[in-house]
């Protein structure tokens, strides 16, 4: 009966490395299929200059003693390629299909370089593999749906490469998934379901993702969520609200749209970036906001500033459409160099409670620039916000006269509006009941022509 060729080629190859082991005394301890793959790996890859990461890869001595191979008994279980130190030029090639044969695998890592073409989705057979980053790279192509498979990974860093097509919906499958860092490449489509409860970090930012982010789609358990510089869309509310663990949230850069949830304020959030959106309607925090940085400019906010952002270190609500008088505890905490930056240029405020012989100390940054305070207050603005120090009176007429300045979020406002409607209701009611009562106690009765007008 004849040997399968692969069989017959891999039993050759077997026996090549036990004759190596007796011809050069090598204590051969390490499993000859991770053996093999090792000397895979190897002529795929090479130093970049400047690099000697793989001066210590003699295949005649213990390949567990090389730079990076990490076994346990006679099976490789970690594998770290290149020099790890900060400024190493890092490896040239490509990743060799045969890495899928170190079956005991459970970290696989990369250091910066030019590793090119795409990742083999032989890599889908390491079953243990708990650990995968390839970043700073220049991997190409999609990335393999077949990582879903992978059952036991917690940390999937691809970022800093040139990968396209989507996000596979089998990777946010993945029961114990950590971490999830795809950011900078040309991702493209919308992003998946991720039903892992243990998952804390998700950056995509700078990619090419759309759409509408379902509000159950990503779990509570996130503490860092990076959206920015994509082209996502649609109302944010529902979905923020259930993430009350974050502590970084960037959603900068995008087209979101609708109200942003006053409950967002409360979280342990330390960065809120909100910029450049289509947010709208008025803010109004529940209670003094402890973030650190807010920012919230370029967007279609509306309504008056809330003096509890007065407590924000560095707050940008530039050019929006906030309207009325700036509240005097910003000018308090100005003053006291509690305030770090206070942007409110290019929206239509009409004052500030604030002295204009007080000096600013020099360690605030406040702009004002291009809003409809008569006569404007001169503060040092940064070059973006342009030269013109105050709206044209038209523009700010036309705010005060309720034009723009009254559309509001209706789904925001929605529940306020309903509720008052029904305590107008009530009021009538109780006004017309003390009108009766109090005919009655004049003996006017219902039939005088002033109470007739009235009712």
């Amino acid at each position: 009966m004849a040997m399968h060729p692969t069989r017959s080629c891999f039993s050759v190859l077997v026996f090549v490395y036990l004759l190596q082991c007796k011809l050069f005394f090598v204590h051969c301890i390490l499993d000859p299929l991770d053996f093999l793959a090792l000397q895979s790996v190897r002529k795929s890859l090479d130093d970049m200059p400047g690099s000697n990461f793989f001066a210590s890869w003699d295949f005649t001595s213990d390949p567990c003693n090389f730079a990076g191979v990490y076994c346990e008994s006679d099976r490789v279980i970690a594998l770290n390629l290149g020099d790890p130190r900060a400024g190493s030029p890092g490896l040239i090639g490509r990743l060799d299909p045969a890495i899928g044969k170190l079956s005991a695998l459970t970290e696989l890592s990369v250091v910066p370089g030019r590793i090119m073409g795409s990742l083999p989705q032989s890599i889908s057979q390491l079953k243990d593999l708990r650990f995968l980053a390839i970043s700073r790279n220049f991997l190409s192509g999609g990335i393999p749906a077949t990582l879903g498979q992978l059952r036991n990974l917690k940390t999937l860093d691809l970022s800093y490469n040139q990968l396209t097509g989507d996000i596979p919906r089998s990777i946010g499958t993945i029961p114990g998934l950590s971490n999830v860092i795809l950011s900078h490449n040309h991702i493209s489509g919308s992003i998946p379901p991720f039903l892992s409860e243990t998952l804390t970090r998700l950056e995509l930012k700078h990619n090419e993702l759309s759409g509408y982010i379902p509000p159950t789609s990503l779990p509570p358990s996130l503490q860092y969520l990076s959206l920015s510089w994509n082209r996502l869309s649609g109302p944010v509310d529902l979905l923020l609200s259930r993430l009350d663990r974050l502590n970084y949230l960037d959603l900068s850069l995008n087209q979101f749209s609708g109200c942003i949830p006053s409950r967002i304020f409360t979280f342990p959030i330390t960065n809120l970036q909100l910029q450049r959106n289509s947010f709208s309607g008025p803010v109004q925090p529940g209670s003094q906001v402890t973030i650190p940085t807010v920012d919230l400019s370029y967007n279609r906010l509306s309504g008056g500033i809330s003096p509890l952002f007065s407590t924000v270190q560095s707050l940008y609500l530039n050019n929006n459409r906030f309207t009325g008088q700036i509240p005097g505890s910003f000018a308090d905490r100005l003053l006291d160099a509690s305030i770090q930056i206070l942007y409110l240029q290019h929206n239509y405020l009409t004052g500030m409670q604030i002295n204009p012989t007080v000096e600013i100390p020099l360690s605030s940054s406040l702009c004002l620039q291009y809003n409809c305070m008569v006569p404007p207050i001169q503060t040092p603005c940064p070059l973006k916000a342009g030269k013109e120090k105050t709206r044209p009176t038209g523009q700010c007429n036309e705010w005060r006269g309720g034009g723009t300045v009254g559309r509001r979020c209706d789904a925001c406002i929605q529940t306020v509006k309903k509720a008052r409607g029904e305590r107008e209701k009530k009021e009538d009611l109780v006004r017309v009941d003390n009108l009766k009562v109090k005919r009655h106690m004049i003996g006017e009765g219902t039939q005088t022509r002033g109470v007739s007008q009235s009712a």
